[in-house]
């Protein structure tokens, strides 16, 4: 019951904080937010948090370089204007591009899901989904909130 109470207090805390901190200090507070607020949702024992939280890391270690690849293909060629210089050719190869990019988060997301299954329950797998999910949407929202006052 505590813990209910004291963490949303605890998040809002340290994010405030967190954002007026700068870029290196802010990710890793955010990070270490995250891994608060999972073990918390997932309530993961000691022998399952040693088991997991390795996977978890290397799994979004892997997702956030995805992630940045396709990102980074996207923005040198979304400059204001640029996509109406492209070519049909171009435009295509663009899209084959990020579409291997979608299928290997989409593989990476399975083989997580895939090595997880071995180390906590699959009702714990489906809130881990639920609490990364409302974890973006709070600090969304804290950024939004942070943004306008």
């Amino acid at each position: 019951m505590k813990t209910k109470i004291i963490l949303p207090i605890l998040f809002l805390f340290i994010s405030s904080f967190a954002f007026s901190q700068g870029g290196r200090d802010r990710k890793e507070k955010v990070k270490a937010l995250k891994v608060a607020y999972i073990t918390e949702q997932l309530n993961l024992t000691t022998e399952e948090a040693q088991k997991f939280w390795p996977i978890y890391n290397a799994f979004d270690e892997k997702q956030a370089e995805l992630r940045h690849e396709k990102m980074r293909a996207i923005l040198d060629r979304f400059e204001p204007g640029s996509v109406d210089k492209l070519s049909e050719k171009e435009a295509s190869n663009l899209l084959i591009q990020m579409e291997a990019i979608e299928e290997n988060l989409f593989s990476l997301r399975k083989k997580f899901i895939k090595d997880l299954q071995g180390v906590i329950s699959a009702k714990k797998i489906i809130k881990l989904k639920k609490a990364e999910e409302d974890f973006n949407r709070e600090l969304l929202k804290q950024i939004r909130e942070k943004r306008k006052g």
